[in-house]
């Protein structure tokens, strides 16, 4: 290829003709790190400083980057407490049903045989007393799961969200 020059990577940060793959600008041409002006291919001036358009953009960019990075979080969050509204839940169906069943089978078990040494009625009041306890431990174990799981807002999002306006606000005033 005489007389013209290969802007493709001959390895991984250089071109054939020598030069670094460092920067491509948006208009497709590569860069070398140094652009016409005195500026770096970093966004620095000679003198340390960005250009406006350079902060807004970059501003910009980290502010989108941070808000995908907040919602990733939320979303997160929502989906543990939904979990564990769940969990509290299926304990409190099952406490229900362990009452259900409980006075089913096991009242008519336990009045029979407490009626060996107790008139009926007490016998029958004894079992119902105990079938009821167990369903009222079960019902507060759910409630407390369910308890966990609200509010449902994303508070560790939220606090997270508050410390980076501060931050925001914080470099705002320098």
């Amino acid at each position: 290829m005489t007389g013209t020059t290969d802007f493709r990577p001959v390895s991984q940060g250089q071109y054939s003709d020598g030069r670094h793959s460092g920067t491509i600008h948006r208009d497709g041409r590569p860069g070398n790190g140094q652009h016409g002006d005195g500026r770096h291919g970093d966004g620095h001036h000679g003198d340390g400083h960005h250009s406006v358009g350079e902060l807004v953009t970059q501003a910009t960019e980290q502010l989108s980057r941070l808000v995908r990075q907040e919602l990733a979080l939320a979303k997160h969050e929502f989906t543990e407490k939904g979990r564990r509204a769940g969990r509290g839940g299926g304990l409190l169906g099952a406490s229900g049903a362990f009452a259900y069943a409980g006075l089913l089978a096991l009242a008519g078990t336990g009045v029979a045989a407490l009626a060996l040494v107790l008139p009926l009625w007490a016998a029958a009041l004894i079992v119902t007393a105990v079938l009821f306890v167990i369903a009222g431990v079960l019902a507060a174990v759910g409630r407390g799961q369910l308890r966990r799981a609200a509010p449902p807002t994303p508070e560790e999002t939220l606090g997270s969200v508050r410390a980076d306006v501060a931050e925001i606000r914080e470099r705002a005033h320098r």
